[in-house]
């Protein structure tokens, strides 16, 4: 595993003149096995030189006449030409593009695990002693931010709002009294004592519904709609609401641990501090443990394949690099690495393994064509360049390479259009010219 860890980091000092070294392949089997890129092209290395032997060997005659599996319509003229129709180039799925510039990726692929986003992630707590009274949320529920999804009966609570409603009425009794001594001192049918008495009574009073208030809010209530429930319990005095404290979302999500039943005991002392789990799994994080002799090639912002390198349904989508611990684990000697991965229609489940390739070069190259439109014909790297009578056979020489491409030095130039899929159909059809040559 550590080899394959540090194959795109070797691979990336290697300049690749007229051959590619088998590191560069090794990396894309890799990622083709995980689900991270496609199957290597048949010829996974650029060709080595053409062998001494085939020097001084005079040109084959053109193959007349040959007829491929198609019927008639294909036949070579000569050496290196390939003669299709249009209709046969269809039939064969035989793919072409025009050939441009691009960029090279290098990656280095490492493990990871799907793990919950932490500023996704909170606990419902239960704020205050007491009993659950209701569970209003089953065990995968979404739920919006400000949703009730449980009711508590607690005595805490009980006295909070019987402190408020109470110092409600004072408040409202002294007031009455301060705004008559008032009128009583501005007629001066009242002494100045009474008026002062009276005034600072009324702002004690109004201290205490101001404490009062605060103490519900600290609990999580609105007093609003405290003094809304007392009115209607008046109405239904056999239905008192004054126990009973619900529980909110703290944000949008879906429930996915519960943690208490009805009747169980919550925020004292030993009693569960918690009542449900919700997540917000739209976006998951990734954490990779990259090794010390890579961290240097990886940078926050870089993007990350992902993939599960399953056989049965392989998963793939596309994140970013958004943290890299500054601290080293004792044990493994590797940094953690967060990679934030969208995950809109959660199948990215936390706990999964999952395999990354993590870009950490990019380069961009004159001309690049995909490794699937190369062959290797006699010892030597070609590309099917299209022709009005079908395709010519181009040697080519390469340079740079990624996991999907190569930089074409020497053969081709931007415009010229080439078979980029099933190209070995026409390496197959140049072998049976020759081989009709040499009857």
């Amino acid at each position: 595993m550590r080899a394959l860890l540090l194959l795109p980091v070797l691979a990336a000092g290697i300049a690749i003149g007229g051959a590619v070294p088998g590191i560069a392949t090794h990396t894309q089997g890799a990622l083709a096995r995980l689900g991270l890129g496609p199957a290597p092209a048949a010829p996974s290395t650029p060709a080595a030189k053409p062998d001494d032997d085939d020097h001084d060997q005079p040109a084959k005659p053109a193959a007349h006449g040959h007829t491929g599996e198609e019927g008639e319509g294909k036949e070579h003229g000569e050496a290196g030409e390939i003669h299709m129709t249009a209709e046969q180039i269809t039939s064969q799925e035989i793919g072409t593009a025009s050939v441009a510039g691009g960029t090279l990726s290098r990656h280095l692929v490492v493990p990871g695990t799907v793990t919950p986003d932490a500023d996704r992630l909170v606990r419902v707590p239960a704020r205050v002693v007491g009993t659950v009274a209701e569970m209003r949320k089953r065990l995968g529920d979404k739920v919006q931010k400000g949703d009730v999804v449980a009711v508590l009966d607690s005595r805490e609570v009980a006295d909070a709002k019987s402190d408020f409603l109470t110092a409600g009425v004072q408040a409202e009794l002294q007031k009455i009294n301060f705004e008559r001594q008032q009128k009583l001192i501005s007629s001066q049918a009242t002494a100045q004592v009474s008026f002062d008495q009276a005034r600072a009574t009324y702002q004690e009073s109004q201290l205490r519904l101001d404490l009062a208030r605060q103490k519900l809010s600290a609990l999580g209530l609105n007093a609003a709609e405290v003094a809304a429930a007392a009115k209607r319990d008046e109405a239904t005095p056999n239905q008192s609401s004054l126990r009973l404290f619900p529980l909110r979302a703290p944000m949008d999500g879906r429930i996915v641990e519960r943690k208490v039943d009805v009747g169980t005991k919550v925020g004292g002392e030993g009693d569960p501090a918690d009542v449900y789990t919700i997540a917000d799994l739209s976006t998951v994080w990734v954490e990779l443990a990259v090794p010390t002799t890579a961290l240097i090639n990886v940078a926050e912002g870089a993007k990350v394949l992902i993939g599960t390198g399953t056989d049965e349904k392989t998963l793939r989508a596309e994140g970013q690099v958004v943290f890299i611990s500054p601290f080293l684990n004792a044990d493994t000697r590797s940094a953690r690495v967060i990679v934030a991965l969208p995950n809109p229609d959660q199948t990215w489940r936390p706990g999964t393994f999952v395999t990354a390739a993590v870009a950490i070069a990019e380069e961009t190259v004159p001309v690049r064509v995909p490794r699937t439109a190369l062959q290797t014909v006699e010892g030597q790297l070609v590309a099917f360049v299209r022709t009005d009578e079908g395709f010519e056979r181009r040697a080519v020489k390469v340079g740079r390479s990624d996991d999907d491409a190569f930089e074409v030095t020497e053969g081709l130039a931007a415009g010229d259009e080439i078979a980029v899929a099933n190209t070995f159909l026409l390496k197959a059809e140049l072998g049976k010219a020759e081989a009709g040559d040499d009857d």
